[in-house]
This record gives C-alpha cells, sequence and structure tokens, in this order.
C-alpha cells in the first residue's frame, strides 16, 4: 500500500524507529473487530458459540477480534439477531474511557454509524437517556438501522448541528461524546479513499472544524460531568494541538489521566508548538503496539457539581391508540406494558426516554424506541420492537437453530409454512428475535423488513 509521501515524511519524524513497524502495521491486512452486545448475550457465551475463530481485546471486555481474515461475519444470522456489533478495536475504547453509567444522560454527537452509540447504550443497561446525533441524513439513517439491530431502547435520535443542540441543551448531559470528523488516518488500511483525500491542508481543515465542534460539546456537558474526545487520525494538529486549544479556552475543564491499558501510549506534547504539558494524559493508540488501526482520545471533566432538573417523559397517547397498543400487547406479550413516555408521531407509536419539551422543534429522527404503528383501531409492531424482545415473554414464537433452512428462508423474505395460530409471531434464532411473522390462514406471512433482505451466509 502506497501512502502519500508527504504523510510519511511527517510520521517519519515523530515517530523515528518506530514508523516502519507503524506503517507495515497501517497497511493491513485489515483485521476485523467484533464487539459483542451485552444486551443480547453474555461475552463467554457468545465466544462459545461463536462460530469464528476470535481472540481479545485487551481493553474492551465484549471486543473481539476475528482471527480468520475470510470470515465474512456481517453475513450470518448472528449478526443479523444483533449478537455483535463490527468494529475497529482501537474505538471500542471510546466507551470504556467514557464510562457510562446505568440511569445517566448521555450524548453521542457524531453518531453514526453507530459503533460507539450502541457500545454506550450496552453499557447503560439500556437505561437512562442517550441522545444520538447526526448531522448526514443519509448517516443517520444508517445509524438508526443499527440501533434497532441491536434492541436498544433508551436512545433517541437527531439529526441537528451542534450548535442548535447547544443552545436548547446548556448543560443537560452527565457525559458527551465527540467522535470529530476528521483526516482519517486511521482509516488508510480499509478505505483507499481515505488516502487518496488525505492532504496537509485537509489535516488543518479537520482541525478547525474539530474546535468548533468540541466547544458546542462543551456547552452541553454539566458542572461534574465528563467529555470525551476522539478521533480516528494521527496528526497532532488534529489531536494535541484541538486539546490544548480547547485547555486555553475552557479552564473550567480538567483534562483527565484514564486508566491506562498497557497499550495506551501517552499524548505527544512535544508534537506541537508550546504544548501543554498536561496533554500527556491523552491517550493514543497506535496500529503496530495492539489490535486495531488507531484512534486518539482526551477525557476531560467539568469542575464543579450540579446536577440540571430533567422531567421525565409522560404517557400521551390517543384513546383509540392506547386501547389498540393495550390489546396488541395482552394478546402478544407476556410482559407488563411500559406506562412512561409513550407517544404518537404521525402514526407512529414509540416510547421516549425524554420529555417531548426538550426536544420538540429539533431535527428528530426517531424519539425513542419505536414500537409499531397505528392504523385505525389496530396497532402493527415495528421490526425495532421486535429486536429489543425477550422471546420467552411473547406468547407465540417460532424458535429456529441455526441449521434450520427456514431461517434463510425467513431472512430472505419468503412465507412460512404451518399450521399456526392466527397473530403476530415472533421468530427468533436459539433464543434471539429475528423479527415478525403474522399467521394467516395457516402459514406465517414473512414480515422481515424489505430493505434487510439481502444475500446472506448461505449463498455467499
Amino acid at each position: 500500500m502506497t501512502f502519500p509521501e508527504r504523510f510519511v515524511r511527517r510520521m517519519q519524524g515523530w515517530l523515528g524507529p518506530e514508523a516502519e513497524p507503524f506503517l507495515q502495521a497501517l497497511s493491513g491486512p485489515y483485521r476485523t473487530g467484533l464487539r459483542v452486545n451485552t444486551l443480547k448475550i453474555d461475552p463467554e457465551a457468545f465466544r462459545s458459540r461463536s462460530p469464528f475463530p476470535l481472540s481479545p481485546v485487551p481493553w474492551c471486555p465484549e471486543g473481539f477480534v476475528l482471527e480468520d481474515l475470510e470470515a465474512r461475519p456481517g453475513l450470518h444470522p448472528y449478526h443479523a439477531a444483533g449478537l455483535y456489533y463490527l468494529q475497529d478495536p482501537s474505538a471500542m475504547a471510546a466507551a470504556i474511557l467514557l464510562d457510562p453509567q446505568p440511569g445517566e444522560w448521555v450524548l453521542d454527537l457524531a453518531a453514526a454509524p453507530g459503533g460507539k452509540t450502541t457500545h454506550i447504550a450496552a453499557r447503560m443497561r439500556n437505561t437512562g437517556v442517550l441522545v444520538a446525533n447526526e448531522i448526514q441524513p443519509r448517516r443517520a439513517s444508517v445509524l438508526a438501522l443499527n440501533v434497532e439491530r441491536m434492541g436498544v431502547t433508551c436512545a433517541l435520535l437527531t439529526n441537528e448541528t451542534p450548535q442548535r443542540l447547544a443552545r436548547r441543551w446548556e448543560g443537560l448531559f452527565d457525559r458527551v461524546l465527540v467522535d470529530a470528523p476528521c483526516s482519517g488516518e486511521g482509516m488508510f488500511a480499509r478505505d483507499p479513499e481515505a488516502i487518496r483525500a488525505w492532504s496537509v491542508e485537509r489535516v488543518r481543515r479537520s482541525a478547525g472544524l474539530q474546535k468548533a465542534i468540541l466547544t458546542e460539546a462543551a456547552r452541553m456537558v454539566r458542572p461534574g460531568g465528563w467529555l470525551l474526545y476522539a478521533t480516528c487520525t494521527f496528526a497532532p494538529e488534529e489531536n494535541e494541538g484541538v486539546v490544548d486549544a480547547f485547555l486555553r479556552a475552557h479552564p473550567e475543564f480538567d483534562l483527565v489521566d484514564p486508566p491506562r491499558h498497557p497499550a495506551f501510549d501517552r499524548g505527544r506534547p512535544e508534537w506541537i508548538e508550546g504544548g501543554d504539558p498536561r496533554l500527556v494524559r491523552a491517550v493514543r493508540l497506535w496500529p503496530h503496539r495492539g489490535p486495531g488501526h488507531g484512534h486518539f482520545y482526551a477525557l476531560f471533566r467539568r469542575r464543579g457539581e450540579e446536577r440540571p432538573h430533567r422531567p421525565g417523559p409522560e404517557s400521551d397517547l390517543p384513546g383509540r391508540v392506547r386501547r389498540a397498543l393495550e390489546a396488541f400487547w395482552e394478546k402478544t406479550l407476556e410482559a407488563p406494558l411500559p406506562e412512561d413516555g409513550l407517544i404518537l408521531r404521525g402514526d407512529h407509536v414509540y416510547r421516549t426516554p425524554m420529555a417531548p419539551a426538550l426536544w420538540r422543534g429539533l431535527r428528530v429522527l426517531r424519539p425513542g424506541w419505536w414500537l409499531g404503528r397505528a392504523r385505525d383501531d389496530r396497532f402493527e409492531p415495528d421490526h425495532a420492537l421486535a429486536m429489543a424482545l425477550d422471546p420467552r415473554r411473547v406468547r407465540q414464537v417460532l424458535e429456529l437453530s441455526l441449521d434450520d433452512p427456514r431461517v434463510a428462508a425467513y431472512l430472505q423474505g419468503h412465507p412460512l409454512e404451518g399450521p399456526w395460530e392466527e397473530g403476530w409471531t415472533l421468530i427468533a434464532l436459539e433464543g434471539f428475535p429475528l423479527g415478525w411473522a403474522r399467521a394467516e390462514r395457516g402459514r406465517l406471512k414473512n414480515l422481515y423488513p424489505r430493505h434487510l433482505r439481502a444475500i446472506g451466509w448461505w449463498e455467499a
């Protein structure tokens, strides 16, 4: 793999004798990371059934590296069931360093495609409030699909600018993640376009954008709260340089020295002019020192200790919609219907984790867990509802094993022969939901979403 000559010279100047192993590691081969979704399965339980050989990611208990370079884990039914997310091991450190706690309010400011968002949700155990924002509409749609697949129910998805969010949500969050857009040097091994697009000018433009985003993000951190800045690049202008400028402009924030794994390198204040000595508290991950292709992290804490007033969401469903939802729930599920946060948006029924007064007027892609649609006097469940259910709490389930040919048939959208009792049926793979079907006249009408039907492991 050929890198831009100026990029090579820069890295040789900074890394010295480490530059050669760094460049070799960055050249690949790319090793896929796999993070187990602990909302659905324990890491060791997954490892015992994994169809792929795995080795652990040292800093992430739920993280693994695929040993088989020819494996195609994105095509496997376990992926469709949301048992794992394919994520670079370096990126898995974000949720570890941010350390979100159950019940907290957390903002992921640049969330697509959803790897860090879904990791945060799992660490929060699907409680509290998680706002996942993505400014690019197309990427926001991908974010929604991944949140859905992983069974996340505590998230509100927005499609907004940091400036508009900061004006609305001053000092609201316990923890904020800024996974900043960057020059993407850590992506070189898997994205040739990142190599072609690289230039020092792009590095400098990225640094300017990052400073602006970080400034807005800081406004949304409550006193006593935490702010994590992350990039997937090695350029000190975008890393230590941005952090140094932030510390000078925001004395109310301290740069924290987080718990360190041996593979976590320190920040490099000597790589920028007049660098603050505190920059050594930042974290650098290098492709030649551990699994993954590199990240930079800086963890801040805002001084003080003040918790904002954050009202809980109340349910506000029209009577006919409430009655239809209750009828579906009683007939289909054994779990109690949630009492808080049930709202209607258009004909969509959601359970929102945040009082609508806090987000009304913003561009909201999904205000919470999408339960389904209200159609006249009936309720039709959505795929997002299915993916977050425990099949043991569903009255009618078709349980399939991995070697059952009906798994492929279902994921391809084919009807399944019965006989079956009339009504909604959850299709499950070895105890994990795949989606809905509806029994009609003795056969199961396949309701697996059309946009998810694709080639799978059975045809690869």
